[in-house]
This record gives C-alpha cells, sequence and structure tokens, in this order.
C-alpha cells in the first residue's frame, strides 16, 4: 500500500498487483509445493537444443579392439561353469583372423562405424581442459547415432574413406597384430582393426544456452588435436598413448 502526504491530509492509493496463473492439480500432485512455486515465481525455460554436422578427418591411424561376441561368450561360458571351469579343459587355439573381425565395430547393417559414446567423451574431456564444468558439459553435449552395433547394439557414426562428394565409400579396416603386456603381466599379440585413411561426418546436439555452433566446432577441433579416440589414443587412462585417433575438422 502506498501512502501519499498533501498538506495536513492523508490520501491512500491501493496499487493493484497481478494475481498469480491457476495452477491445475493433478490427483498425484503435491499442492504445497506447487503454491510455494507460485509465490516465488519459478520459471523454467524450455529446451533450446540445436544440432551441428561436423566432417572429421584423420590426421592419425584409427585403431579399434570392440570386446567381441566370442570373447564375451566365452566369459559367460567360465562363469557359468563356475569352480569347475579350469579344471581338465584344454586352451583354444586362437584364431587371429576371426579376432580382426571382432574387433571392429560393425552397424547391423554391414558398415564400420565408431563408437557415438567415444566422440561425446573427447567433447566432454575436450571441455575440461578449458575449464567447463564436466558434469554441466554431460548433460549439454550428445552425438547423433547412424546405426547401432550388431554386437552390443551401442550407437555408431559411420566411417567413410577420405573424399569429396555425396556418396562417400566405406573406410576399410587393416589386420594388424602388436605385442602388449596383459594386466597380470604376461607377454601377448593384440589384434586390432586399424583404419590408415578414415573421416566421420558427426551429427552433434547440443545446448544452445550453453554453447554456440562456433563453440562445438572449437571443442570439436581440440578433441580431435588433444584427446583423440579409439586404441592408443592421447587420452588414454593406462599409458601417453600410442599417436593414434587424432583428426581434424574439415570441410565436406
Amino acid at each position: 500500500m502506498a501512502t501519499m502526504l498533501k498538506g495536513s491530509k492523508k490520501t491512500q492509493t491501493k496499487t493493484k498487483t497481478a494475481k498469480p496463473a491457476k495452477t491445475h492439480l493433478g490427483p498425484n500432485d503435491d499442492k504445497s509445493d506447487l503454491a510455494i512455486a507460485d509465490r516465488m515465481g519459478v520459471t523454467i525455460t524450455a529446451p533450446n537444443f540445436k544440432t551441428v554436422e561436423i566432417m572429421i578427418r584423420g590426421t592419425a591411424p584409427l585403431v579399434q579392439l570392440a570386446f567381441g561376441k566370442k570373447a564375451q561368450e566365452m566369459m559367460r561360458e567360465k562363469q557359468a561353469a563356475g569352480s569347475t571351469a579350469a579344471k581338465g579343459k584344454k586352451r583354444e587355439a586362437k584364431d587371429f583372423d576371426a579376432n580382426f573381425k571382432e574387433a571392429q565395430h560393425r552397424s547391423t547393417s554391414g558398415w564400420c562405424g565408431i563408437p557415438a559414446a567415444a566422440l561425446r567423451n573427447a567433447l566432454v574431456d575436450s571441455c575440461v581442459m578449458i575449464g567447463f564444468h564436466k558434469t554441466k558439459a554431460k548433460k549439454a553435449i550428445f552425438v547423433e547415432a547412424e546405426g547401432f552395433d550388431v554386437v552390443a547394439g551401442t550407437p555408431l557414426v559411420r566411417l567413410y574413406a577420405p573424399g569429396k562428394g555425396k556418396k562417400l565409400a566405406d573406410a576399410k579396416p587393416k589386420h594388424v597384430e602388436h605385442p602388449v603386456r596383459n594386466a597380470n603381466g604376461v607377454a601377448d599379440i593384440r589384434v586390432r582393426a586399424m583404419y590408415e585413411q578414415w573421416q566421420a561426418k558427426v551429427r552433434v546436439r547440443f545446448d544452445a544456452d550453453m554453447f554456440t555452433p562456433a563453440d562445438v566446432a572449437n571443442l570439436m577441433m581440440r578433441a580431435g588435436m588433444q584427446v583423440g579416440i579409439g586404441e592408443g589414443r592421447a587420452d588414454s587412462p593406462n599409458s601417453c598413448g600410442m599417436g593414434w585417433g587424432h583428426f581434424e575438422c574439415v570441410r565436406g
């Protein structure tokens, strides 16, 4: 209420206030919480997401080692056998060609791809380097899938051979073998799939209230130069990497 003084008399004027919008309650809604929200004037903006497509091209080989179906089946059999798993069982010969095929991430349509999660993780890790909170980045950046892994069902982004034009050829992996040392210290030969030349069209969906398209493009460049994807990447949790998995942003 506002009070106005004029000479020795008091004149009072009433100020009208807008009533809050009526909230429709459901049978299970908490009336007290909704009443508090109305009084406080809480407003939640609608999600503002946009999508950009970025063409990336490898500046180093991309190396993959997917957890194959056969390896999963062997692990399952061992766990199902329990304490009798190792008794009297002969060690099966390693099939290097089969291991090479299982090392690839193949879609249900037959083409090879990159796990969408690997690209998303690289983008999120790039946010950390520039001081942006990782927990916020996880909720603001997503990589859209073009297909799904035939074994694990994980989202994939299609791999192409370098080239220009609307119709691109699929990238073909090379059979490679590398000596490694397992966690128990025993030396082993690891069969992997290597793409010496590769590129991909990555569709990134992002929160436009937190990032601009230019921000996303710069994050992708950082991801390619400083983080990498696949085996032997720069951001490998167990080593400084092998110099694999780096990429650059190019025009399609």
